[in-house]
């Protein structure tokens, strides 16, 4: 049977590992708090034990493994003990081993919060490489969960800090994204991404779909087309002040004029003028 201690909240670091969960919910956190004050702990949080010459140093005795809302409830609350679990790791990776198997038990953390712990861990030298990484994180994983896993890690790792409020990603759009990066469409994702601060996911998602569709289209048919600019996928020219943009819509393509000279209404006529000289009879 497993053995509960009674820890001061105060001696445990909840930050002694990186956590794999980013996004708080404040109405949750309330919700819990009324919970445990009306019902008690239920759950022990999980810890280990410093070693004494560990670098943490005072004024804490313990590191979080599991249990960071939890713990923090029991401090909101001014618990002088919480229950809790104490593990005795052989090594730092299996602490993150520990951490991923409760949450994952408990309440399922977004992809993008797996693939940027997969990251940061990666980043830690705790695992020689993304599989190794994978396997010993989510050791119950089946292969279609592992293909997945790498795309997370693959969009977490190329649009870190540029999306906003990633943990909202579905796991169709991680794919998407992935998609696109293996495609080598990474460098038009992040031109047509705009900057996170002051703005929404889905303002974001509506900027790059045009992109995205564009980097999943099927290969084209050479015994149908000319031969394939070498250039392409060329999306933007811009000649002096005026940038053209090619994007993808339901309904075919179009061309967006900005930069000042676009606001010139001569220019739309002679570029119609054009066009129809090019395409239409003579």
């Amino acid at each position: 049977m497993t053995e509960i201690h009674q820890i001061p909240p105060d001696l445990i670091d909840p930050y002694a590992l990186s956590r794999d969960r980013s996004a708080t919910d404040d109405q949750a956190d309330a919700e819990l708090r009324a919970s445990i004050s009306a019902q008690g702990l239920r759950h022990p949080v999980e810890v280990w034990h410093f070693p004494e010459d560990d670098a943490y140093g005072k004024p804490y005795c313990y590191g979080l493994i599991s249990g960071y809302r939890r713990l923090a409830a029991a401090r909101a609350l001014g618990w002088d003990k919480v229950p809790a679990i104490l593990h005795h790791p052989r090594a730092a990776a299996d602490l993150y081993a520990l951490m991923v198997a409760e949450n994952e038990m408990r309440s399922q953390i977004s992809p993008w919060e797996k693939g940027a712990l997969i990251a940061r861990a990666l980043g830690s030298g705790l695992y020689p490489n993304p599989d190794a990484a994978i396997d010993a994180l989510f050791t119950s994983a089946g292969r279609q969960k592992k293909h997945r896993l790498r795309s997370c890690l693959m969009v977490a790792e190329e649009f870190a800090d540029r999306i906003r409020t990633p943990e909202r990603l579905s796991v169709a759009r991680i794919e998407r994204l992935a998609s696109a990066i293996r495609a080598g469409w990474a460098d038009e994702v992040h031109e047509a991404l705009p900057p996170p601060i002051r703005t929404t996911l889905e303002v974001q998602w509506r900027a790059i779909e045009p992109v995205l569709a564009e980097a999943l289209m099927p290969p084209r048919d050479e015994a149908d087309l000319s031969p394939p600019d070498p250039r392409a996928p060329r999306r933007r020219l811009t000649i002096r002040k005026l940038t053209l943009t090619r994007e993808l819509t339901r309904s075919g393509w179009i061309i967006r004029f900005s930069g000042p000279d676009a606001k010139s209404p001569g220019l739309i006529d002679d570029v119609f003028k054009l066009v129809d000289h090019w395409l239409g009879e003579s």
